[in-house]
């Protein structure tokens, strides 16, 4: 792509260039301290006034304490710090003071931990209370007009950082008013500045914590305003800066960086307007949903932000929605950056009591108010050629070697299952597919035509056995034989290299066969190019084991049906990889190999040296669809991760230098341990995958 599309901006913002331009006046040219007492620091005190007289206008506090910090977090900090020194006076003084600390259950963490963190060093021993939010994600007024009696403080949002929904302040502030005049109330206007009206004197706020990155100004500058007669506690002591509220030397570049956004603001012909906004988000839904048929919105738009929307697709992970979102060059998060590496639902959306498919599978799109018209025109562009790409049949020819015969991974949960093919015979079969996807694959198997002979498993999984039956079921197929789960009843026999016989289906021009326990608790299935009704060790290609790691006797028993090459698939991941071959098991053992790095820098160097390396992209198909890579001049093979067990031997057998590459480097890091393990002497991973290698 020949750009980004960011569209991450609740997360944080480029900065304006008059911001920009501002900072680097400041540092060298108005860079003296404002504490000095000569001209120099004259001049930067002058410019300090002059940016908190403007924050003073563009909040509506012109009494009250505003001061400059380093972002949200330290003035989040801050304002508990001092609530609960007044409150730990007030108890001392024998005044009722209330005995909980009262917050939004979908507040940042960094409310609800600062709370904990304080509450603990200042041995209040305060209770912690969650206050519910409805469905719509709005704090619950009937509940908190029950505990407001016992608030010592409240924190609430202006706007939630994840769903964009805006509090209703006015009805937060008529209940405190009503149940609890001595409760401090803080309110976290991150999300508000520049997208909401502030008049903050004529509030019932006490503290309300900014950060300016959230808005066009650098990192590590934020604001905090302290209500007129609010207590307040610095957290910082020793210079006596800021009259004696945070001490510190100022952040000067910081302040005047952020005094520019504030002028803009304050000027009025920078931003757009809250309708200019609204249309935009109604343009970037209507792309959304024509590139994601049934896709839902986890936030009612008429109660949020303009510019942001959360959402999450039916059948489709997070991760895979921002990996196909970012192969298009096209920036969004999975919630909140502070929390969105953690694999885990969004506890958001969780207290909303939606789904766990849509807190589980949600995705955040955001933009700013400073978005063109012609960004969102791109912005809508690149959706629907996600949507296109999404589409792409995963059951479809192999882009490295063209074989319309193929084997598809998939995934859910740490369990793997796997989606054998032939194209040219129009057939898969279904082996140990892994809990709640039955739906996605019954989609993926009609979307490309195929006939499904079998849904089957090795009986390690029992948790599988109803994720069977449901994609039998959405298939259209019986169950087949009983105590053998969903095998055929018309398959045939052949002979195996130790003589025996067992029971086959023919899967194009190959045969399937099934191993079963004496008891048929458990099974193991061949595949392999049968001659003449015998199907030898050396032609099994591959081999489903099921659990992740076979018990000798097991092993001992499956080593006379097949040969060092042949490629094991089972369930879970050995040594991080959820496939092997035999002879690669018996040398490597259970234990990771931790994949080679080449970094970004050395690639050309690396690829120059070695004109035979073949540079792999192992992102999925859909991500393929939606852009390739290229690096140093040279395209990348398409080789999706999931597709990796396929091509196995015939990575093995290539000796030539094998540069994996993904996105970020994790999947590319786990297909080159597996080749690495496996013997291959030149498999390497890209450090930090493109992300990296195209920031150089």
């Amino acid at each position: 792509m020949s750009h980004d599309i960011y569209l991450d901006a609740n997360a944080t913002s480029k900065v304006l260039p008059a911001a920009a331009s501002a900072a680097l006046e400041a540092m060298q040219a108005c860079f003296g301290n404002p504490s000095s007492s000569h001209a120099t620091g004259l001049r930067a005190k002058a410019t300090l006034d002059d940016v908190r007289a403007r924050a003073r206008r563009v909040l509506g506090a012109p009494s009250g304490r505003v001061m400059f910090t380093s972002g949200a977090t330290e003035g989040i900090q801050t304002a508990v710090l001092s609530a609960l020194c007044a409150v730990r006076e007030r108890r001392a003084a024998g005044l009722d003071a209330g005995d909980l600390l009262i917050y939004g259950a979908t507040e940042h963490k960094a409310v609800s931990e600062s709370l904990a963190h304080w509450n603990r060093l200042l041995d209040t021993n305060l209770t912690l209370c969650a206050l519910p939010v409805d469905g719509a994600g709005r704090h619950r007024l009937d509940l908190l007009r029950e505990l407001a009696p016992r608030a010592a403080m409240v924190c609430t949002m202006a706007a939630n950082n994840e769903t964009g929904v805006i509090s209703d302040l006015d009805g937060i502030a008529a209940v405190l008013r009503e149940r609890a005049a001595h409760a401090y109330w803080m309110v976290d206007c991150v999300q508000a500045l520049g997208k909401l009206p502030l008049d903050l004197a004529n509030s019932r706020i006490d503290y309300a914590p900014f950060s300016g990155h959230k808005l066009y100004a650098p990192k590590g500058i934020g604001m905090l305003y302290v209500k007129e007669g609010t207590p307040y506690t610095p957290l910082m002591i020793g210079g006596g800066q800021e009259a004696g509220q945070r001490s510190g030397t100022e952040n000067m570049a910081g302040i005047a960086a952020l005094g520019a956004v504030l002028a803009a603001l304050e000027e009025g012909d920078t931003f757009r307007s809250h309708a200019e906004l609204a249309a935009m988000r109604a343009r970037v839904a209507a792309a959304l949903e024509e590139a994601f048929p049934g896709i839902v919105y986890n936030a009612p738009f008429e109660l949020a932000l303009p510019t942001t929307l959360n959402f999450a697709v039916p059948d489709m992970a997070s991760k895979e929605l921002l990996d196909l979102f970012d192969a298009a060059g096209v920036r969004v998060s999975a919630g909140s950056a502070c929390s969105a590496a953690k694999a885990a639902p969004s506890y958001v959306l969780e207290a909303m009591g939606l789904p766990r498919w849509r807190t589980s599978g949600a995705v955040r799109l955001s933009f700013g108010p400073l978005a063109t018209e012609a960004f969102i025109d791109e912005a809508c562009a690149r959706i629907r050629r996600c949507g296109q790409a999404a589409r792409h049949p995963a059951l479809s020819a192999s882009r490295l070697s063209g074989d319309r015969r193929g084997l598809l991974q998939v995934s859910s949960e740490g369990r793997h299952g796997w989606i054998l093919f032939d194209l040219d015979a129009n057939t898969c079969v279904a082996i140990d597919p892994p809990a709640g996807m039955a739906a996605r694959l019954a989609a993926q198997v009609r979307d490309s035509g195929l006939h499904m002979l079998a849904v089957l498993g090795t009986g390690v999984d029992a948790a599988g056995v109803d994720t069977r039956a449901t994609l039998r079921a959405a298939l259209g197929l019986d169950a087949g034989e009983q105590g053998t789960l969903g095998w055929p009843r018309d398959g045939g026999m052949v002979t195996l290299a130790d003589g025996s016989a067992a029971p086959a289906i023919a899967v194009g021009a190959e045969v399937l066969v099934r191993l079963a326990d004496e008891d048929g608790s458990g099974a193991a299935y061949l595949l392999g190019h049968a001659v003449g009704g015998r199907l030898d060790a050396a032609a099994v290609r591959l081999a489903f084991i099921g659990g992740a790691v076979m018990a000798d006797a097991e092993a001992q028993d499956l080593s006379r049906l097949i040969d060092g090459g042949t490629v094991l698939c089972h369930g879970l991941d050995i040594g991080g990889a959820p496939c092997t071959t035999a002879e690669g098991l018996r040398k490597a053992g259970h234990t990771p190999g931790e994949a080679r790095q080449l970094r970004p820098e050395g690639l050309d160097d690396f690829l120059r040296m070695h004109a035979d390396a073949l540079l792999v992209d192992v992102r999925e198909s859909c991500e393929l669809e939606a852009g390739g890579i290229r690096l140093c001049g040279r395209e990348a093979q398409a080789l999706p991760l999931s597709r990796l067990a396929e091509h196995l031997d015939q990575l093995l057998a290539a000796r030539r230098p094998l540069v994996f590459v993904c996105r970020s480097g994790n999947r590319s890091a786990r297909a080159a341990s597996c080749l690495q393990r496996l013997g291959h002497p030149q498999a390497w991973s890209l450090t930090g995958g493109v992300a990296l290698a195209g920031a150089r």
